[in-house]
């Protein structure tokens, strides 16, 4: 079910949630969690679906802001607020309200989330495209105790990563940083079983990638040892290698879903490793919302030294 409102306020987009609800017969509020989207025209249905997607783990109130930019004068003195509100079948297992401001009222769209957040639960904010610098900071980040935001979606990821390190804050995490979680999974498997040494290391990646920096920089601090890094032709992450006395753990993925594991004097084995699309990602970062410290550790690059192999 869809109500759309125009010029209209937060107590009129309140008053339709639950007029929708009670249309379709489900009148009390099962949701979790308020997740809010900060992303503009052309993103917004991509983001929309992979919310949707992800709400069948995590039901949530899904607000997604989209800030329309004045052309004119008039435009800018043209203070207004349109919702499209959708329940039911049209938001997943959640509830989804669209946010369109114009004029002055974008300068204070946490003025219009606010009243929106479902009482007494967490609130998470994502960013798509065009992450504020300093997210915590942010009027909309501010209100929330997890803030996402994704290093992929900028002209220079590496230059964006030095602007996460200075403005890190608890809550924080990157995408980039999720899209990891199988690699890291696959390489403390990997270093439980050798119980070797590790004397060197190199990440292999497309040029610019992001996630490849912090999977170098979190192996350089949980390690101890410098990580090199290797461009390749990608596509992403392509190889990791360790370097022990009796020779290299590499985890190779050139292309495609499927990565080959090495270990000395072990064969070499095939392990799935896809790239994994968005509401899966989403999903993930649902389900804790804590402060990521191994996130902030792969930010600056330090830790304690291990004096084992284990990450």
């Amino acid at each position: 079910m869809k109500i759309d409102l125009t010029d209209t306020t937060a107590s009129k987009i309140n008053k339709a949630l639950v007029q929708g609800r009670r249309a379709i017969g489900t009148p009390a509020v099962g949701m979790v969690l308020t997740m809010v989207i900060v992303t503009d025209e052309e993103n917004a249905y991509d983001s929309i679906k992979a919310a949707e997607e992800a709400s069948h783990e995590h039901p949530a109130r899904t607000l997604v802001v989209i800030k329309r930019h004045a052309r004119t004068p008039r435009d800018r003195t043209n203070s207004r607020l349109d919702a499209e509100v959708r329940v039911g079948a049209d938001a997943g297992t959640g509830e989804t309200v669209v946010l369109r401001t114009y004029g002055e009222v974008s300068d204070h769209a946490d003025s219009v989330v606010l009243p929106l957040l479902l009482p007494d639960a967490p609130v998470v904010v994502w960013w798509p495209v065009d992450a504020p610098v300093n997210p915590s900071k942010d009027p909309l980040g501010a209100l929330a105790q997890r803030r996402i935001t994704d290093m992929y979606a900028v002209e220079r990821p590496l230059q964006a990563l030095e602007s996460r390190v200075a403005s890190y804050a608890p809550g924080d995490t990157d995408l980039a940083w999720t899209r990891l979680t199988p690699w890291r999974s696959m390489l403390a498997a990997a270093l439980d079983q050798a119980r070797l040494p590790i004397t060197s290391g190199a990440v292999e990646s497309e040029a610019e990638n992001p996630s490849a920096e912090l999977l170098a920089r979190w192996l350089e601090a949980r390690l101890g040892v410098p990580i090199d890094r290797v461009e390749t032709q990608g596509p992403v992450v392509t190889a990791v290698r360790l370097g022990t006395g009796k020779g290299e753990i590499v985890i190779d993925r050139p292309e495609g879903p499927l990565a080959t594991l090495s270990l000395p004097g072990q064969p070499s084995r095939t392990l799935a490793l896809k790239v994994r699309p968005t509401s899966e990602l989403i999903a993930e970062e649902l389900r804790r919302l804590d402060a990521d410290e191994m996130y902030a550790v792969a930010l600056r690059g330090e830790g304690t030294k291990e004096t084992t192999a284990h990450v």
